[in-house]
């Protein structure tokens, strides 16, 4: 008969050996064994009628090893069952004291050691009761609303060609090719397409480019034309990599355009809110107005749910065993992983572990949870606001159903879009948990604030952690 026992070996580490004797394996071995007799395929021999002695040599040998760990294995599953062992990962197996000498031959008894990691027991209610939390709100003022409709009106405007460049606000049209000393391009480079509007072209670039007609070359190395604090960003406009400051580029202008803003006129209003029947500008802005608010309230709440998770993971005091961990992490993976490795990953992977266990725990205790179901409507509703429907129209889309189905195969989109819904419940019932202040803020301070991360850096059990979400 098997017996497990168990011992602690450190912080939330134990140590389960599971002691097995001959009769706990070798019947179901020999079952094995039989089966194999009957469907063994050996050259020479008719099905079934294959030596008993030759099988034996041929198979037994790993098929006694697997047994033997198999029937291991089930015992430390069933103990941990009956005992409600909530661990980390899974059990790893201790490398024996003396090697395992499983051998068919001489069956005897075998003892495996299994170390485990146990799940913390941690309060987080007090940590959410303790904490103060400040809502920000920005109010859109009207040099926001004036900056708005003008950017609204230039991406509604249209481009009149121009002669020639004359202007800052002149739209250049242009292709780059990389070339030799003298303005020759080797034969199929490639070409970037590029549009810029004068202004935000490099300071001596815009020197060069007065009164140049379509059709024009330049012909110059990026690092001749940027200042440093522009150099990074041009480049990266064109798409080059830092390596080509100092190449050789050919410049073709292919066009010069002149943006003239679209007009404030019930055309515009119909562009930019299709089917809302706009009658005035004052309509027009107040609906601006309100997409502004929106997206502030959107982006002032994404800080406060970053404090929150910051605050949670950071101040939740929560004992990990450690040891277990680190070999997880070293050995659980498809290939071992170097000692380095694992201490630069050690910190992420301890900062996921905290708000696992954290937001698991706060999910179970309010019940918490998202349903296929809701899976799959929230992808439906996305697929019809793609296609500018609402829920009302799904009679003129008899395709739905079909290329939902299509849908549901991609794991990687359904998991996201569970995830998504989870903790936005989650967050939004953290925001009724939390004491929250309102603060009005301006634009400028909000986006000056100190970020989440750093507020909540508290060393004294976060071990320094680095991530960035």
């Amino acid at each position: 008969m098997a017996t497990v026992t168990r011992e602690n070996i450190g912080t939330l580490h134990d140590k389960i050996t599971v002691k097995l004797v001959k009769n706990d394996y070798m019947p179901s071995f020999e079952k094995t064994m039989k089966q194999y007799a009957k469907t063994a395929n050996v050259p020479g021999f008719r099905k079934g009628m294959v030596p008993t002695g030759m099988i034996r040599k041929m198979y037994g040998p790993s098929v006694f090893n697997e047994e033997v760990i198999r029937v291991a294995g089930k015992e430390l599953e069933t103990y941990m069952k009956n005992e409600r062992i909530a661990i980390f990962a899974q059990p790893m197996i201790l490398p024996p004291e003396n090697d395992y000498h499983l051998s068919m031959a001489n069956p005897t008894d075998v003892d495996f050691t299994f170390e485990i990691g146990l799940k913390p027991d941690f309060d987080v209610e007090s940590v959410i009761k303790g904490s103060k939390l400040t809502r920000y709100k920005i109010p859109v003022t009207e040099k926001m609303m004036d900056d708005e409709m003008d950017r609204i009106k230039r991406r509604s405007g249209k481009v009149d060609a121009q002669l020639e460049v004359t202007d800052k606000e002149n739209i250049i049209y242009s292709a780059y090719e990389i070339c030799d000393a003298d303005g020759n391009v080797a034969s199929g480079s490639e070409k970037v397409e590029d549009t810029e509007v004068l202004d935000k072209m490099p300071s001596k670039l815009k020197e060069m480019l007065m009164g140049k007609k379509p059709e024009d070359t330049l012909v110059f190395t990026p690092a001749s034309v940027c200042t440093e604090e522009e150099l990074a960003g041009y480049l990266k406009g064109l798409k080059l990599d830092a390596g080509a400051a100092n190449q050789t580029c050919k410049m073709t202008i292919t066009k010069v355009g002149h943006l003239i803003p679209a007009e404030m006129g019930s055309e515009l209003y119909e562009k930019v809110f299709p089917g809302k029947n706009i009658n005035s500008e004052t309509e027009f802005r107040e609906l601006v107005k309100a997409e502004l608010e929106k997206e502030f309230d959107r982006i002032a709440g994404e800080r406060l749910h970053n404090e929150m998770f910051e605050l949670l993971v950071h101040n939740t005091p929560i004992q990990l065993p450690e040891t277990f961990l680190r070999r997880w992490l070293r050995e659980g993976g498809e290939k071992i992983k170097s000692a380095e490795e694992v201490a630069n990953e050690f910190p992420g992977f301890e900062h996921q572990l905290r708000w696992q266990l954290i937001s698991d725990t706060i999910m179970g205790k309010n019940g918490i949870n998202v349903t296929r179901d809701e899976v799959m409507n929230d992808v439906k509703t996305r697929v019809l606001a793609y296609f500018g429907l609402g829920p009302d129209d799904e009679d003129e889309t008899p395709w739905m159903d079909g290329y939902l189905k299509t849908l549901t195969k991609d794991e990687k989109m359904m998991d996201e879009t569970y995830r998504r819904l989870l903790f936005g419940r989650l967050f939004s019932f953290l925001e009724t948990q939390f004491a929250t202040e309102h603060k009005e803020i301006d634009e400028e301070g909000f986006f000056k604030l100190a970020d989440a991360h750093a507020m909540h850096h508290h060393h004294d059990h976060s071990h320094g952690h680095h991530h960035a979400h």
